[in-house]
């Protein structure tokens, strides 16, 4: 098939790699269960290291970001599904967000392959993605609050917080205690705190 001039620079361009292309191997690489080496993508994509590292950062980097581009919609979704208003919608948003992650088979084979780096890429300072799972969490809250169906104990960004690390608890609880993971503590826990009484399971 002929091709004009600018056709052919598109499709050149189309195909050299770059960071783009780089996250977009490593995302499909962990959600097939592989684990993530930089010397390996940089031969997939047909560059050397110093090319890899100098357009993604270093592999923590790169993990952080993989991982939000998968946490990011699911919560998101999580969120638009949830039914009821104010502290039930926002708990139930969280519970499905567990549950979602903790039927991950990608998730689950990271965290149980890399415990000490999950734990570290996710729930410290270290890593960006509880930042940001942060700030999502606050914007629901904030929802909430505008439309006069939640009225805060605390501050949003202080909650948003809290309720980060009650999620993370119940998802990260085979790793940190050796229990399985529960979606339903998740709900159960973020009503309390947001000053509501859960159902009580017998």
């Amino acid at each position: 098939m002929e091709q004009t001039a600018l056709g052919q620079r598109l499709a050149e361009v189309a195909a050299r790699p770059d960071a783009v292309t780089a996250f977009r191997a490593a995302r499909a690489g962990f959600l097939a269960g592989r684990r993530l080496e930089m010397k390996e993508l940089a031969v997939e994509l047909g560059v050397n290291r110093a090319t890899l590292f100098r357009w993604v950062g270093g592999r923590d980097e790169l993990l952080a970001e993989v991982i939000w581009s998968v946490a990011e919609p699911t919560l998101r979704r999580a969120a638009e599904a949830a039914h009821g208003r104010g502290a039930r919608r926002i708990a139930t948003a969280l519970g499905d967000f567990a549950h979602a992650t903790n039927t991950s088979d990608a998730f689950r084979q990271f965290l149980q392959r890399e415990p000490e780096r999950a734990l570290r890429l996710l729930t410290t300072t270290a890593g960006s993605v509880q930042r940001r799972i942060v700030a999502v969490i606050a914007e629901l809250l904030t929802e909430e609050i505008a439309a006069g169906e939640l009225d805060p104990p605390l501050p949003v960004p202080e909650l948003a917080l809290l309720l980060s690390r009650i999620t993370e608890t119940f998802i990260y609880t085979d790793v940190i205690i050796g229990e399985e993971p529960d979606a339903d503590k998740v709900v159960r826990a973020s009503l309390v705190l947001l000053g509501e009484r859960p159902e009580r399971k017998d």
